[in-house]
């Protein structure tokens, strides 16, 4: 599977301060796949990401992107390189419009891309922020500001997307809308690596899963694999996942 990867860590560890949070931590994300990380809390899902994107340094390990090495590079060249990342929480600018904020996320690229074809064509995959182009960004609900997060994501037509518990705060039919448009992403080509709160409807979306605790990998394989392991359940019971 190592060849069709178009992201792999290996070994990496990565921390805060003193505490180390990821301990060896492997994986990959198949190329033009949806890969999900689950895991309990505090297993290291989020870090993954912020040590990937270059927010949080990676204190060992390689972190290959289509057979390149990018450990420890800035967002901004990563950006450059076909790398998206959606973070937890709410990342707008809320006293600006919902245009403006989608052409901010395009000012990286501004020199090579047109901005406004490119805000337009993304707001065609999201006819809620076209209805709302003139509004402040305050003014969305939680939902509709997380779904103008994943739009920013999509301007630099990324290769890879990063994607941080897309369903926290969205209504029942936002979720199904979000991860039908991450669908059709997948549909295009684009890989995702997700970490999602709900485990079980995003390993039903997902071709791949991938199991961490403690900072470490402790389960990789298909998806609907990871889904019908009874080890999984226990893991989100509250125990440690047993050893094979």
């Amino acid at each position: 599977m190592a060849d069709s990867a178009a992201l792999v860590l290996e070994e990496v560890v990565a921390g805060y301060g003193g505490l180390t949070v990821l301990n060896g931590t492997s994986l990959q994300a198949q190329r033009g796949a949806i890969t999900t990380i689950i895991g309990p809390n505090g297993a290291g899902k989020s870090t993954v990401f912020k040590t990937v994107f270059g927010l949080l340094p990676a204190r060992a390990g390689r972190i290959l992107f289509e057979g390149r090495e990018v450990t420890n590079l800035a967002p901004r060249q990563l950006l450059e390189l076909g790398i998206s990342y959606v973070p937890q929480g709410r990342n707008i600018f809320p006293q600006l419009s919902v245009r403006h904020n989608l052409e901010l996320g395009a000012t990286a690229a501004a020199d090579r891309i047109d901005v406004a074809a490119r805000v337009e064509s993304v707001m065609d995959r999201f006819p809620m922020l076209r209805e709302r182009a003139g509004a402040q960004a305050s003014t969305l609900s939680g939902g509709q500001q997380k779904l103008l997060e994943i739009a920013r994501a999509l301007l630099l037509d990324p290769a890879l997307m990063l994607i941080d518990e897309p369903s926290i705060g969205l209504s029942p039919r936002l979720v199904q809308e979000t991860f039908a448009i991450l669908h059709g992403l997948r549909a295009k080509g684009m890989t995702i690596l997700m970490v999602e709160q709900n485990a079980k409807r995003a390993l039903e979306i997902s071709d791949y899963g991938v199991v961490i605790e403690l900072g470490r990998t402790r389960m990789t394989g298909e998806a609907r694999a990871i889904l019908a392991d009874p080890k999984v359940g226990q893991l989100f019971l509250g125990g440690g996942l047993a050893t094979s």
